[in-house]
């Protein structure tokens, strides 16, 4: 079995975090509503199994809760994969979320590197006088999708494409990101061979 169990400790965050990556049960709790509903979507579509709680900072924000999550499980999926003998390497898919749109690409390179071109609408509100912007669904900034994404990549060690083809709701457009990231996780990871798929004999 491909499986790692990865403890971090920061003064910010505690995380237990365990992924195996030929399936088996899941559960989710980060302290974070919108990040269980991902990460759940997450284990879901990818068909990996994956263990994760947190204890974070919440009350600043969930930044640090994002983003050391994204560490964590960045640093599990690499060492799971051990030397990535006879993986597919490669995987994209381009998946519907209702009227959201999203490409994803990943080739799982060694090398970390996000592009993440995945606009996300505003929400205006009112405080009784003036308009307000916000990059919110809920209580989650929005912004953090793209640090969460980036902390991933740099630990795994992943080459990862997101474009927004099409989208208008959010909630939508986040969620199909990460249904889209689950399934090219899930083929580039398959062992289709017995060899390391590089012609430089390593990735």
């Amino acid at each position: 079995m491909r499986k790692a169990e990865i403890t971090r400790r920061t003064d910010e965050t505690d995380i237990k975090l365990s992924l195996c990556l030929d399936g088996g049960e899941s559960f989710i709790d980060t302290g974070c509503g919108f990040l269980n509903h991902m990460l759940r979507l997450f284990a879901v579509h990818s068909g990996f199994g994956l263990l994760v709680t947190c204890k974070g900072d919440t009350d600043v924000d969930f930044h640090h809760t994002a983003e050391d999550v994204g560490i964590t499980l960045g640093s599990a999926f690499k060492t799971a994969l051990g030397d990535k003998c006879g993986i597919a390497r490669y995987a994209d898919i381009i998946l519907p979320m209702d009227e959201a749109l999203i490409l994803c690409a990943v080739d799982v390179s060694g090398r970390g590197y996000l592009n993440f071109d995945v606009e996300l609408p505003s929400a205006k509100v009112f405080d009784g006088e003036n308009e307000i912007t916000l990059k919110k669904v809920g209580l989650f900034d929005t912004e953090l999708v793209e640090e969460f994404f980036n902390a991933f990549v740099r630990e795994a060690g992943l080459t990862l494409h997101f474009k927004k083809l099409y989208g208008k709701n959010t909630h939508h457009i986040i969620e199909g990101t990460f249904k889209a990231f689950a399934r090219t996780a899930r083929e580039a990871v398959k062992i289709v061979g017995g060899e390391i798929p590089s012609s430089k004999g390593i990735l």
